[in-house]
């Protein structure tokens, strides 16, 4: 059987999760992407990789139809989920409603959509490509606010704004970064991050449990750290699920991050695809369960089974190391994995020594990765903490 999986840039999530998983499953993989060569440098697992204009879906069609029958179609890319569903859908093949991937990806129609089956309303404004961000100013939105891309991703150009000129300014800022994007600005939702992650067949969904995530302070959301949850209580799941079903979320892979304050539970965005940035592979391994197998599955139209036979007990943090500076990386640590006191670390770089960056303000500021698993969370969280500790990045300017 032949999957045909869409991707832009190479990501750990491809190339440690699915990728692998694909080939014990027996699947015979054809990677379409419009970045072939990087593919193959970051050492590509896929039978195949052929290069496409994948953020179109009649580039994806024809590049199917021409080539070898298709048995799935499938994609961990927020950018491409459309895409996939589409030509999915187009090859009679098991997949993601379009409509609910579009949902999903686009901020804006997301709030829209919310609002229009009473599922929660947030007051929110849209900015188109090139307009004045006066327009978003005139809009009578609540201070603070929240400015962001409206199909963004990982907190990147997302910022808070305290009054009206701040609004215009941060606008300013991210339209010089990103003439083409529109953008999206909305009140401020207040709570505490969390992340719900569910896997579904269209029939039957798993909840996975989740994560709590420590946010940078303001302006700016850098995701800092993230620790497990085994169970979020049940009242909150089932706000949160309620607004999924509003938005038709319920087949594959879904990670949802939402707010509570005061017991509501508030979505700020829905990235319907397996969790990122090492969170899947700590989930794997923290659940013992062949997380990107079923994944798969549920693409080829295999019904997921009613126990996914998740180990109980377990305990988990992925934390980062941040660049708090531009410049030229000159220490760091090298990828490790090593056991002690029962915590498992798998600590890996995300940028290599010698390379020169600017200081983004977004989780591409990213040093490295440190995985911690094991039972006991207080002896996790000293493991972990232990290893910052002792470790060192430095950055010249």
């Amino acid at each position: 059987m032949r999957m045909y999986l869409l991707a832009l840039n190479p990501t750990d999530s491809v190339t440690e999760g699915f990728l692998p998983a694909a080939a014990r499953l027996g699947l015979d993989v054809t990677l379409l992407t419009d970045q072939p060569e990087a593919h193959r440098r970051a050492g590509c697992r896929a039978d195949e990789v052929l290069e496409c204009d994948v953020r179109d879906f009649r580039a994806v069609i024809t590049r199917i139809a021409t080539h070898h029958p298709a048995a799935a179609v499938f994609t961990n890319s927020d950018h491409l989920q459309t895409q996939a569903a589409l030509a999915a859908d187009y090859f009679g093949l098991p997949g993601k409603d379009w409509r609910a991937t579009l949902r999903a990806k686009n901020k804006a129609e997301m709030r829209r959509h919310l609002a229009a089956s009473g599922a929660d309303t947030v007051r929110s404004a849209e900015l188109a490509p090139g307009r004045d961000p006066s327009a978003l100013t005139a809009a009578g939105l609540p201070y603070p606010c929240v400015v962001k891309p409206r199909e963004g991703v990982a907190s990147e150009d997302v910022l808070l704004a305290e009054g009206p000129a701040e609004l215009e300014a941060r606008a300013r800022e991210i339209q010089a970064r990103r003439p083409q994007a529109a953008l999206v600005a909305e009140e401020f939702l207040a709570g505490e991050l969390y992340t719900l992650e569910t896997l579904g067949d269209g029939r039957r969904r798993h909840l996975l449990g989740g994560f709590h995530t420590t946010l940078s302070a303001p302006p700016s959301f850098i995701e800092e750290r993230h620790d497990f949850v085994a169970a979020h209580p049940e009242p909150v799941v089932a706000q949160v699920l309620a607004q999924l079903d509003a938005l038709g979320v319920g087949f594959g892979a879904c990670h949802t991050e939402f707010v509570v304050h005061e017991g509501r539970a508030r979505l700020i965005e829905v990235n319907y695809r397996v969790i990122g940035d090492q969170c899947d592979l700590l989930l794997a391994r923290v659940l013992g369960i062949e997380l990107f197998e079923h994944v798969l599955r549920t693409h080829l139209g295999e019904p997921l089974p009613a126990d996914l036979g998740v180990r109980p007990g377990g305990a988990g943090r992925v934390e980062y190391a941040l660049a708090d500076r531009a410049g030229t990386l000159t220490a760091a640590p090298a990828a490790t994995d090593r056991e002690t006191d029962g915590v498992r670390l798998a600590y890996r770089p995300l940028r290599a020594v010698g390379t020169e960056h600017p200081h983004y303000r977004t989780n591409r500021d990213y040093l490295g990765v440190l995985r911690a698993t094991g039972t006991d969370r207080d002896a996790l969280d000293r493991a972990a903490q232990d290893f910052f500790t002792a470790e060192r990045w430095e950055i010249s300017s």
